[in-house]
């Protein structure tokens, strides 16, 4: 069985910005193997983050309708919601880890969805936290995790 994994807002944004060829490429691949394998997972914070980010920071922005197309096909990946389960989630990863509050609310959605890595380059690869893997999808192959 493929391990869950959740995937971080920058994985999804390097799938759209061309900016850092390299990095487009490798999140294309990370996400091409997720939808194949159905193995990909995110938050509706991630959503949210995703569509905020390439709509408005990148040069040149996407077209918002195709950011809303792009959430609402990832929309079937079922998001983890920011409940009160993922708040508390969060704050045990927040006071144990002293991440920031919105990383600790992505590692915690993590931990709620079951999943065994997550896929971020703004956390210390190789990390775990509290059963969650951090891996870089800048540094690894989906072959050599999964």
């Amino acid at each position: 069985m493929t391990a869950r994994v959740f995937v971080d807002t920058n994985v999804l944004v390097y799938a759209r910005d061309r900016t850092d060829e390299d990095k487009h490429r490798q999140a294309l691949a990370w996400m091409a193997v997720l939808w194949e394998e159905r193995a990909g997972h995110l938050s509706w914070q991630v959503l949210q983050e995703y569509y905020v980010t390439v709509t408005r920071k990148l040069d040149p922005p996407r077209d918002s309708s195709l950011a809303r197309e792009d959430v609402t096909s990832l929309v079937t990946w079922r998001p983890i919601p920011t409940d009160l389960a993922t708040i508390d989630a969060a704050w045990a990863v927040e006071d144990r880890f002293g991440l920031s509050w919105w990383d600790s609310l992505i590692v915690a959605a993590a931990q709620v969805g079951g999943c065994s890595h997550l896929l971020s380059e703004d956390l210390q690869d190789g990390q775990l936290l509290d059963g969650v893997t951090v891996i870089d999808p800048f540094r690894h192959t989906p072959e050599s995790i999964l």
